[in-house]
């Protein structure tokens, strides 16, 4: 049995008066891809921003590696080896492409390096010296998840990689976490897009109200499509 590499236990957030988790459960097993379904409002970027330390306040239980992290501060927890790659990006205007990749501090060992990273996503060696910004969507997503490969962190947690993507970059983003799959790294996903999502997990976990309502596997999908379809509303 693989380890558990995130423990979440009675995980409660809020920003400001708002209490947006009511007590969330889940494991990660190390290797594991495990995806955050569910409506807009339900929960999951916050699940995220919880375990990253990034909500106004939490309270509960958060192991990584074994490591209880809820008190911990943001770069504290990224040292224990997780990336965040937030579904805004983050990607800095006034720096190149390739400055921006570089822009991250190594908080572990075996990290991809750069000409890894240009193999995996030919597009960024081709733009390396252009400004953030200006590049296309697809380019700009590509280079936040390269950039905290960079890191050695080996638990990614990933905000709507998909989002407005054209169907060729999706694809290639689903080909790349097929790949880090194969090497070992730990991935939570939040996605909206079911079609993306499907067939990488491992695992889904569906949230409604800020909490976790269902947890099925991969064989398990065809049986609850129906469920499903109520708790999405697609």
């Amino acid at each position: 049995m693989a380890a558990t590499f995130l423990e979440v236990r009675d995980l409660h957030a809020w920003y400001g008066e708002s209490h947006v988790l009511h007590g969330v459960n889940f494991d990660v097993k190390e290797g594991e891809v495990v995806t955050l379904l569910g409506r807009n409002g339900a929960g999951r970027t916050s699940t995220m921003r919880a375990i990253m330390g990034l909500t106004g306040s939490r309270k509960g239980s958060i192991k990584i590696h074994g490591t209880e992290s809820i008190a911990l501060a943001t770069h504290k927890i990224a040292r224990l080896g997780v990336g965040y790659c937030p579904e805004e990006r983050g990607i800095f205007s006034s720096l190149s492409a390739e400055e921006n990749l570089m822009l991250p501090p190594a908080l572990a060992q075996g990290g991809m390096s750069v000409d890894e990273i240009y193999t995996l996503f030919p597009n960024l060696k081709e733009r390396a010296s252009s400004q953030g910004t200006r590049l296309s969507g697809g380019e700009q997503q590509m280079l936040a998840v390269a950039r905290i490969l960079r890191t050695g962190a080996r638990l990614l947690l990933l905000d709507e990689i998909s989002e407005g993507l054209a169907p060729v970059i999706v694809q290639k983003l689903a080909e790349m976490v097929k790949m880090l799959r194969a090497k070992g790294y730990t991935i939570v996903m939040v996605e909206q897009n079911f079609r993306f999502a499907a067939p990488l997990a491992d695992r889904f976990l569906v949230m409604e109200h800020g909490e976790i309502q269902q947890t099925f596997t991969q064989a398990e999908l065809p049986q609850r499509l129906e469920k499903l379809h109520e708790y999405l509303g697609v």
